[in-house]
């Protein structure tokens, strides 16, 4: 709902909330003052107008304020006579804010209340909708992503059937047999290296032992290969010499 109101002798179209500077009146900011001088009110696609005022029309308006307008230069000259005369105005104005129409039992103030709470409820039904939304799709991301660290679970299980033994405590038991078999060779090698010595020690006891004796053969002798039967020969053609 609009209206076009008469004040300081100018035509304003106004509505509600409207902000208008009309010529200075006798009041003080903060007041409300009611314009009779209603010469329209329309109502979507009805009008009424006035000849010369719309009869049960008002306009409620609250005092914002006082102001002054623009600065205007007025300069008079007369030529040659030598006469200039420059003056500056400033007009004085009084700053409305409509508060209502009221027509025929109608208020449009009430009316643009009533469109600010639909559309206020509209916006909350959708802001609902949107919320509700909103949650279900984080339910549904919490859901996919609970899946997903399930499945990764499952897979690293199955390529890890043994996960309480690392693979490298796994390789170094592996490379522990190994060693042990090693270790125990050089025990059976050095425990016979000892018994062959032993023994050759003891074969070089006894024959110091036999000494001189006939037919007894010298280490030498016997790691060069030479013959007991050869060797006692030359003995006896000496001997024979001898008793020649």
């Amino acid at each position: 709902m609009y209206a076009v109101i008469e004040t300081g002798g100018k035509q304003y179209r106004v509505e509600v909330g409207t902000e208008l500077e009309v010529e200075l009146l006798d009041v003080e900011p903060g007041q409300s003052i009611t314009l009779e001088r209603v010469l329209l009110v329309a109502d979507g696609a009805e009008a009424a107008v006035g000849t010369p005022l719309v009869d049960g029309a008002a306009v409620d308006a609250q005092v914002v304020g006082a102001t002054r307008g623009e600065k205007t230069i007025a300069f008079k000259y007369r030529p040659k006579a030598r006469r200039r005369v420059k003056k500056g105005h400033r007009q004085d104005y009084t700053v409305l804010r409509i508060a209502d129409i009221r027509f025929g039992g109608k208020s449009a103030a009430e009316s643009d209340a009533k469109a600010a709470d639909a559309r206020k409820t509209e916006r909350e039904r959708l802001e609902e909708a949107a919320a509700r939304q909103a949650a279900a799709d984080a339910a549904l991301a919490a859901k996919l992503n609970v899946a997903t660290e399930a499945k990764a679970a499952e897979t690293a299980t199955t390529a890890d059937p043994e996960p309480d033994a690392p693979a490298p405590k796994r390789r170094a038991r592996a490379a522990a047999v190994p060693t042990e078999t090693a270790e125990t060779t050089e025990a059976a090698e050095t425990t016979e290296t000892e018994t062959t010595n032993a023994a050759t020690a003891e074969a070089a006891t006894a024959d110091a032992a036999e000494g001189e004796a006939p037919g007894a053969v010298s280490a030498d002798a016997d790691a060069a290969g030479v013959d007991e039967s050869t060797e006692a020969a030359p003995r006896k053609r000496t001997r024979a010499k001898k008793d020649e």
